[in-house]
């Protein structure tokens, strides 16, 4: 069964917590669609880094391969393996961007399809929403006050397992 990752956007100008139907669900698991169209795939879910990336990667793998003369076959392996990359880290540049722009992972989610984790994700989180204990109340701030010295020190005064100074061990 498909897991997914739920992400909080950052609350929005005049709002103290995000909006729950902006919450994003991203399925983990191999993307067919990032793998058949991977450059399509990143452009279509905005990922620029991520698609900058690809594209940088894929000319210089091309290039170093025509260099060393590598055959049509080579050349088509290595463009599959990159492929495959993008299909298996889908999820992973989707939750990265997702990061980098504020956005807090609540947790995870297991579910048939997208809509299947979201009702199980808000029923669960409608439930600790009700049984939420109520804040305990505030310690009192505690006193703190100057130790005082009883006396003269004397030369016994010995603080942890340091002998007395000029004495024997």
């Amino acid at each position: 069964m498909p897991t997914f990752t739920v992400h909080q956007p950052p609350p929005r100008l005049g709002e103290t917590a995000s909006a729950p139907e902006r919450f994003v669900f991203v399925r983990d698991g191999f993307h067919f669609w990032a793998f058949a169209l991977a450059p399509v795939w990143l452009l279509w879910r905005r990922l620029w880094l991520a698609f900058a990336i690809y594209l940088a990667v894929s000319i210089l793998l091309g290039i170093g391969l025509l260099l060393i003369g590598a055959g049509s076959t080579v050349q088509f392996l290595a463009g599959m393996l990159i492929a495959l990359l993008i299909g298996f880290e889908a999820a992973t540049f989707r939750r990265a961007k997702l990061t980098r722009r504020g956005w807090k992972m609540l947790g995870f989610v297991v579910g048939e399809d997208t809509e299947a984790a979201e009702q199980r994700f808000f029923a669960e989180w409608a439930n600790r929403a009700r049984e939420a204990p109520p804040a305990p109340p505030a310690a009192p701030e505690p006193r703190y006050t100057v130790p005082l010295r009883r006396g003269t020190p004397s030369p016994s005064d010995v603080i942890g397992l340091f002998p007395e100074p000029g004495s024997g061990r």
